[in-house]
């Protein structure tokens, strides 16, 4: 039950740091925090990571739809194997939660909002939903790397 109010948390979270970006920050340009290193700047970005697959909406809501699907499917197993909330549970629930945040982005607008903006190393532009795709896909390899014998499946 944890991992389904943590995903839930997750695209709550990211819907509503989007919204305030839709309202506050369109038209504005960018918002320095940190002038030169972290800035809030509105993109619409219609690719997936890094701007991949740009403009190709349809192949990237069949793709997700696909890959939240099939995490999910993995998720209900492991929770039923286990029977208690893992690291594995969890990294899995940061991933869901982020792609299913970016998923409705893309439905709703044809484009992922995003909007943190590290000028300082000169890094791809991201939102809150990526943040926890990132560091759900780290902790999983971690975890995995930890226990060679425990799988995805």
């Amino acid at each position: 039950m944890l991992s389904y109010f943590i995903i839930f948390f997750i695209v709550v979270l990211d819907q509503f740091s989007k919204h305030l970006v839709l309202t506050r920050l369109v038209g504005r340009g960018t918002y320095p925090l940190i002038d030169g290193v972290f800035h809030l700047t509105y993109v619409e970005n219609t690719g997936a990571a890094f701007s991949i697959f740009t403009d190709m909406q349809l192949f990237l809501k069949i793709v997700t739809s696909i890959f939240i699907i099939f995490l999910f499917f993995l998720l209900i197993f492991h929770l039923r194997r286990e029977k208690k909330f893992t690291w594995k549970a969890l990294s899995l629930s940061f991933v869901i939660g982020g792609a299913i945040g970016n998923l409705i982005d893309r439905f709703r607008f044809q484009f992922v909002v995003d909007f943190f903006d590290f000028r300082l190393i000169n890094f791809a532009v991201f939102n809150v939903a990526d943040s926890f795709i990132v560091v759900g896909s780290i902790l999983l390899i971690l975890v995995l790397m930890k226990d060679p014998s425990d799988h995805l499946f």
